[in-house]
């Protein structure tokens, strides 16, 4: 049984995923629960989750500091308190996703966990001149536990050197899922990836990240924006479908179809960089 705030999802209905180009970046999206302890707590453009356990919660994503208000109201919507936040992990480096640690952190008294590669463009990220808070570095593989659920961070770099997808168990009707929080497999417009003097393997990176990605026998498919995994559509199917039919959000061919599209964009991106060189 998927859980939501009422009134969010009655505003919700009938909306249509906005062009990226326009980036209103703290639109309200309703808070919802996508499959046992795992819920929603983001906007329409920002994906950020709540992942619940008896012990407190763990937060990824943060996103930006103007974020923060709307995160904690979807939080509090779901009936959790803001205050029980322990953990904070995030996707990679970038001000829309990990911008608020410290203000997180601040708020909850949290421990910020990155990966170990992102931690130099972590420290360019100083909103009101706050440091990065990093309470522990992890690595590719490393575990986070709290309350009896244990997420693995799974270093899909490229994006940036420390880009992390978060993978844990999930259940739902007596199955038993693997879900991912895919921190990023695109590249971006202006992205180097032929003699690039800042990140020199970040073509292999890629190449690695997609392996890697392959591999994984993923079945819930989730990601730090919600347009990558069609969020708004599925959605609106878990509100509105029969009883007994499998959660939306259970989505093998989605996550392969994504990998597909990133992985054709990363190719052409490369052909062209490498004929102009």
């Amino acid at each position: 049984m998927i859980r939501y705030p009422l009134l969010l999802v009655v505003v919700s209905l009938g909306c249509s995923t906005p062009a990226l180009a326009q980036r209103d970046w703290n639109a309200p999206f309703p808070a919802h629960q996508v499959i046992d302890n795992i819920y929603f707590v983001g906007t329409q453009q920002l994906g950020s989750f709540l992942v619940t356990t008896p012990e407190g919660h763990i937060l990824i994503n943060s996103d930006f500091e103007s974020t923060v208000p709307s995160i904690r109201s979807s939080i509090e919507d779901l009936g959790f308190s803001f205050a029980d936040i322990k953990i904070i992990l995030g996707s990679h480096a970038h001000g829309d996703h990990m911008e608020a640690d410290a203000l997180v952190q601040e708020l909850t008294g949290a421990e910020v966990m990155v990966m170990r590669q992102d931690v130099e463009r972590l420290r360019r990220l100083r909103p009101g001149g706050k440091e990065h808070p990093i309470d522990r570095l992890l690595d590719d593989g490393d575990e986070v536990t709290l309350g009896g659920t244990t997420l693995v961070a799974h270093r899909t770099a490229g994006h940036t050197q420390g880009c992390t997808s978060w993978a844990l168990e999930v259940e739902e009707s007596g199955q038993t899922y693997l879900a991912l929080i895919v921190g990023s497999f695109g590249v971006n417009p202006g992205y180097v990836l032929v003699d690039n003097p800042d990140y020199p393997e970040i073509a292999d990176d890629y190449r690695a990240t997609f392996a890697k990605a392959r591999s994984l026998p993923v079945d819930v498919f989730l990601g730090s924006h919600g347009f990558w995994y069609d969020m708004e559509r599925k959605l609106e199917r878990a509100l509105t479908q029969g009883a007994g039919q499998q959660n939306p959000f259970i989505d093998r061919e989605g996550y392969r179809a994504h990998i597909d599209l990133q992985e054709q964009r990363f190719q052409e991106m490369l052909r062209e960089q490498q004929v102009v060189r």
